[in-house]
């Protein structure tokens, strides 16, 4: 037996439905398609954000949030991975295309809130929220980077950013049908940069990807667990969950102290 269409998913939801609720917050997923070292899929990041949309939304709904998810961006920011086969790169110039039409969207039918739900690292859509704000200036844009909502020193012991100990930890409890054995997947060992500057987080360059890693993972994968991984997205859901909450039919103002 199917599951009952959800009404806050707008894949699932319907016309008539659709027409009797205003949705005050939309919520665009927005993952990548890339190598994750060679134990998780290439859809990581896609399975994640879209289990986190998913769930941050029931909950919400629950206590009365109107907030609508809006299907999954698939494709992220992947310049530096170019060399790595099918790592499929959108540009941020075209990820600021595809915003305009969403945004445009969205307002015509009463939305006064668009949450990005951000599930890869190299998407950064600060710059790109700076020129909505003076295209639609009736709309607040928010972006969300689901992997920070929680601490992760936490949760998880071995440093890393991807494919590491959380992100296999999180594919283990949500897909674990999809994860390989840990005895497959390379160290995750990573090369850094030298000048100070960028070590000390002041400088910044783009990682080449290829020349720093040689399984395309930054971070051991070796202690990672299912119960880790569903102790730290239980934690990310509750408080993004919260947050559509506390933005949900607010005006700029009453976001100040």
């Amino acid at each position: 037996m199917s599951a009952t269409p959800k009404p806050f998913i707008l894949a699932e939801t319907n016309f008539k439905d659709i027409q009797s609720t205003h949705f005050d917050v939309a919520v665009l997923p927005w993952g990548a398609t890339e190598a994750h070292n060679y134990h998780l899929p290439y859809a990581t990041d896609n399975y994640q954000v879209e289990h986190i949309a998913r769930t941050t939304a029931e909950i919400a709904w629950s206590k009365g949030t109107k907030v609508l998810v809006l299907p999954t961006i698939p494709f992220g920011v992947n310049t530096g991975q170019l060399d790595v086969p099918y790592c499929i790169n959108m540009n941020p110039s075209t990820q600021l295309a595809i915003l305009k039409d969403v945004c445009d969207v969205i307002i015509r039918h009463g939305s006064t809130k668009l949450v990005i739900l951000n599930g890869h690292g190299a998407n950064n859509f600060n710059s790109i929220i700076r020129e909505l704000a003076g295209i639609f200036p009736q709309l607040m844009v928010f972006a969300v980077n689901w992997f920070q909502s929680a601490p992760v020193k936490e949760y998880f012991e071995q440093p890393g950013d991807h494919a590491d100990e959380m992100e296999t930890s999180v594919m283990m409890h949500l897909h674990p049908d999809l994860v390989l054995p840990l005895e497959v997947a390379g160290d995750g060992a990573t090369r850094k940069f030298t000048p100070a500057g960028i070590k000390k987080g002041w400088a910044w360059t783009q990682r080449p990807w290829t020349k720093i890693t040689r399984d395309t993972g930054s971070g051991s994968p070796a202690l990672a667990t299912p119960d880790k991984g569903r102790f730290f997205l239980e934690a990310c859901v509750e408080n993004i969950a919260t947050f559509y909450t506390e933005i949900s039919n607010k005006s700029v103002d009453s976001f100040l102290s």
